[in-house]
């Protein structure tokens, strides 16, 4: 027996079985159409081709919806400034009125003028806060001030201006007066 050549390309690791195979492989240069891991590319191919079209719809949407929300918030009003356009044409026509015109038909015009804006007002849900009578809400209304009354501590003597509430929020809050506790054991002027 001889030893072997330490100058030989021959490793000791390496079966002939083993070298075999890299040979072979290496001699045919493609996988077989049935190995897994062609498969395996292919299907994280088609797989990543899905997920950047999914991606790309996505941004799609993304973008329309902020789109849509910009035209929400640009011609939100357009409905409701369309109903007050009559509104303005009816009180451009009581201001150009001739000085001949009865003070009766200035007052009807301007009844119809207030029917037609509360008309739009209630297309927009625009309604109004007239509290008189009622207690007092400091939500709803404003207290300007407390005056001693008849009525009861809290409640809504005079308005001062009317509130007004779109939906569920308050738009303006009424100004108003609000009956105060009479004060007891209160010192006498003539003392």
């Amino acid at each position: 027996m001889t030893a072997p050549d330490p100058h030989s390309d021959a490793s000791f690791d390496e079966t002939p079985a083993d070298s075999e195979r890299e040979n072979t492989s290496a001699a045919s240069g493609a996988a077989t159409p049935d190995d897994p891991l062609l498969k395996a590319r292919a299907e994280a191919e088609a797989m990543k081709d899905s997920w950047l079209r999914a991606r790309a719809e996505i941004e799609n949407v993304r973008r329309q919806g902020q789109a849509d929300v910009a035209k929400a918030h640009k011609y939100a009003v357009e409905k409701f400034a369309e109903d007050l356009l009559a509104v303005k044409d009816a009180l451009e026509q009581t201001v150009s009125a001739d000085a001949v015109v009865a003070v009766d038909t200035l007052k009807a015009g301007a009844e119809l003028t207030l029917k037609s804006l509360d008309a739009a007002f209630a297309r927009a849900q625009i309604r109004e806060i007239d509290p008189t009578g009622q207690k007092f809400d400091p939500h709803q209304h404003q207290a300007m001030q407390a005056v001693d009354s008849n009525q009861p501590p809290g409640t809504v003597v005079t308005v001062f201006q009317k509130g007004y509430m779109i939906n569920d929020r308050v738009l303006r809050p009424a100004l108003v007066t609000v009956a105060k506790a009479p004060e007891s054991g209160r010192p006498d002027a003539a003392g």
